[in-house]
């Protein structure tokens, strides 16, 4: 390895990204014995498990509720939920429960990403600008003009992102790899927090999916359980945020505001806006992961890969850590 970075930044394994791909990666990496060190750009973990406080109203703005499929991943969150780490919400909406459990976090969906950071060594604001091949591995190099040395490297942020990162590194995909990448699309979501001066008229448990029109999915995180006092999230479908995504933030989330007076029923006090740009992909890959290179290992992973769900995105960490510890022991 080589020995021109200093201590702290040579490791087997450096992740790009602390949302659950990314998260769950490490967490078995780490098990296996192996060095971690995850970059993320952020000032908080999770990605899109995302959670703000307006006063003393809190909202999940990212990823509403986490459901199960596969046992491997509910083993997980049932240890999550012993430790505190989530809760069920409900079993279904507008009253039609349909046995299925969603979980939320406890007290809010970052909570599920604290927890599955503990025991790792997770820098955050620190942007990673490229990926270059190097001495029996890869250098990493960041925004802030830190560099590391890793035997082996997941990228874990949303696709056109990590090509950007290849592409500044030098390194080069073949054309199926190239094709392969460039068909994952992702929704564009536009949410909305807005504070009311009293409860809205949400039904229990405070999940709503309008049928028609610009919005998606309004929550209650009061009647979900997460904040003190009301507080609706509101989420534009794709359409609508694609066409209003370059307008003014504070009249486009009045627009929305508006399009759910039916269901608030109080006044707002106050909101924010935030977009998210890579909200959900809308082409998923066929395999669980990307590898780049298998030794030494170059890997891609996230919920674009597995399925287009906080599942997902941890299944295809599964799958990218167990990719490299077979990389790293034939290297």
């Amino acid at each position: 390895m080589d020995h021109s970075f200093p201590p702290e930044n040579r490791v087997d394994v450096l992740i790009v990204g602390t949302g659950v791909a990314g998260l769950v990666a490490a967490r078995q990496l780490q098990r296996a014995q192996r060095s971690v060190v995850l970059l993320d750009k952020g000032r908080g973990l999770g990605g899109r498990l995302a959670s703000r406080r307006i006063g003393s109203a809190t909202f999940d703005h990212g990823a509403q509720f986490i459901t199960t499929r596969d046992a491997r991943f509910e083993k997980l969150l049932r240890e999550g939920e012993e430790a505190g780490m989530v809760t069920e919400w409900c079993q279904g909406f507008s009253g039609l429960a349909d046995g299925h459990t969603r979980w939320r976090g406890q007290p809010s969906m970052t909570a599920v990403a604290k927890y599955l950071a503990q025991g790792l060594d997770a820098r955050m604001e620190m942007q990673v600008v490229a990926v270059r091949r190097a001495e029996d591995g890869y250098s990493v190099e960041t925004q802030g003009g830190a560099s590391f040395h890793a035997a082996a490297v997941l990228l874990t942020p949303p696709v056109p992102q990590t090509l950007a990162l290849l592409n500044a590194g030098g390194i080069e995909l073949d054309d199926a790899m190239r094709k392969r990448l460039g068909a994952i699309e992702y929704e564009r979501c536009i949410a909305v927090m807005a504070v009311l001066d009293g409860p809205s008229l949400l039904p229990s448990p405070g999940g709503f999916a309008p049928t028609e029109g610009h919005v998606a999915w309004i929550a209650d995180n009061e009647k979900k359980g997460i904040s003190s006092e009301p507080a609706i999230t509101i989420h534009a479908g794709p359409e609508f945020s694609l066409e209003n995504w370059d307008e003014d933030r504070v009249t486009v989330g009045q627009r929305l505001i508006d399009f759910c007076k039916p269901w608030l029923g109080s006044q707002v006090k106050s909101y924010q806006v935030h977009g998210w740009r890579y909200s959900k992909p809308v082409r998923v890959d066929g395999e669980t992961c990307a590898v780049i290179d298998a030794s030494p290992p170059l890997v891609i992973a996230g919920d674009a890969f597995a399925g287009p769900r906080v599942e997902g995105a941890a299944l295809s960490g599964f799958s990218a850590a167990e990719v490299i510890l077979a990389g790293l022991l034939q290297h």
